[in-house]
């Protein structure tokens, strides 16, 4: 029982004790130190008091960020990351602050410095009322037995201090049911940098994926050195093998046990921020919406989540007793890791380094909001001429 527990219930006997007899007194008194744990005498003197119990003020100084427009800027920034998490919004904040006038009201030097400042932990209490959870979907993964002899598991960590080692999975865009034709949507990540590409596919076909991959290679600031997937058919197939055979190509590919998620960690838990918080789980069996997605996919939304959102590295995990301690790196973009790598040429680097200046975070996510509208506007449109059909 705590402190504001034994105080309501002092509270409430206090009255009945002091109207009752001798002999109840001492009844009431009993059970009163039983329950709360007090000395008599100092129990006694708890109930024959008149003040005891009241609400008190907050005890310490009064908080510094209780600025309704230090509150406001900060729910701006962390809406338009998409709901990251403290200690990445953290990071994040360094870079969307100087656009932040250009989206918004002008703010003083003190608020901005206040907003530099903050610990996860106070932007944590601050955001806590208007956080939401969101819901599960289907898997869609069909095992391909063909070639699992002919592809290797990957029982061990590839070089994860260089870039070129990617995981890759596909998300499945078919609402309720996994039955007919609908969108798939690939996702390729980079186990060193973090960085994360998305392409929609209708499908999921073995050709439709190799272009998909074929163009997001051409995408990367990097080479694709390694090329792991789960255990699906659109990855375990003849036409893929040969893609990565073929004309010198020195890429590993492999595969992860079947049935084990964590094989896939890196590119798994991408599933929610880069598709479904995107796309939602809504069903889209509409074939000429692969293209816009293809638009955004590979254009602002891949700017805006290597650019500008901040992501952590599990660095160490040690399991003590029955419990995990996970240790993590300072949030960085995947763009701040591709710049520190000694793997990657200056020229990429000087490219990259000119299209981040060039580029303001809040305008691209106007443009994403742009996009996502005409995209769920086609959908809405087919799906009340079928109803009318």
């Amino acid at each position: 029982m705590g402190q504001n527990e034994k105080k309501a219930y002092c509270y409430a006997i206090k009255e009945r004790y002091n109207k009752s007899s001798k002999q109840d007194k001492s009844i009431i008194l009993n059970e009163f130190c039983k329950v709360c744990g007090y000395n008599k005498k100092y129990a006694i003197r708890l109930l024959n008091k008149k003040d005891t119990y009241r609400c008190k003020k907050k005890v310490g100084r009064k908080s510094s960020y209780s600025s309704p427009v230090f509150i406001t800027a900060l729910k701006n920034i962390w809406i338009a990351t998409d709901y990251i998490c403290s200690k990445r919004l953290k990071e994040a904040i360094a870079l969307w602050l100087p656009y932040y006038e250009s989206a918004y009201e002008d703010i003083s030097e003190e608020t901005k410095n206040k907003l530099l400042t903050i610990s996860p932990a106070t932007i944590d209490r601050i955001l806590k009322p208007i956080r939401k959870i969101g819901n599960k979907g289907l898997c869609g993964t069909k095992p391909g037995s063909i070639l699992k002899t002919q592809i290797p598991i990957k029982t061990d960590n590839w070089d994860v201090n260089k870039p070129g080692f990617m995981e890759a999975d596909t998300v499945a865009h078919g609402g309720n049911s996994t039955q007919g034709d609908f969108i798939w949507s690939l996702t390729m990540t980079d186990i060193h940098t973090g960085w994360t590409e998305n392409r929609a596919v209708w499908n999921k076909g073995a050709l439709g994926i190799i272009t998909q991959i074929k163009n997001i290679e051409g995408s990367i600031p990097f080479d694709l050195l390694g090329f792991d997937c789960d255990n699906g058919s659109e990855f375990l197939n003849h036409h893929l093998l040969r893609y990565f055979k073929e004309n010198g190509k020195n890429t590993k590919f492999t595969r992860s046990r079947p049935y084990k998620k964590n094989d896939n960690a890196h590119v798994e838990q991408k599933n929610w921020t880069q598709v479904r918080h995107l796309f939602g789980y809504d069903r889209l069996d509409i074939e000429s919406l692969v293209e816009p997605m293809n638009d955004l996919y590979s254009n602002e939304w891949s700017l805006y989540n290597n650019l500008f959102r901040p992501s952590q590295k599990l660095i160490k995990k040690v399991k003590i007793n029955s419990k995990y301690i996970r240790k993590y790196d300072i949030p960085k973009t995947p763009y701040m890791r591709i710049i520190e790598s000694k793997y990657i040429s200056d020229e990429n680097k000087e490219l990259l380094r000119k299209k981040f200046e060039q580029l303001n975070p809040f305008e691209l996510k106007m443009q994403i909001e742009k996009k996502l509208k005409k995209i769920f506007k086609n959908i809405s449109v087919t799906s009340n001429v079928r109803h009318r059909i």
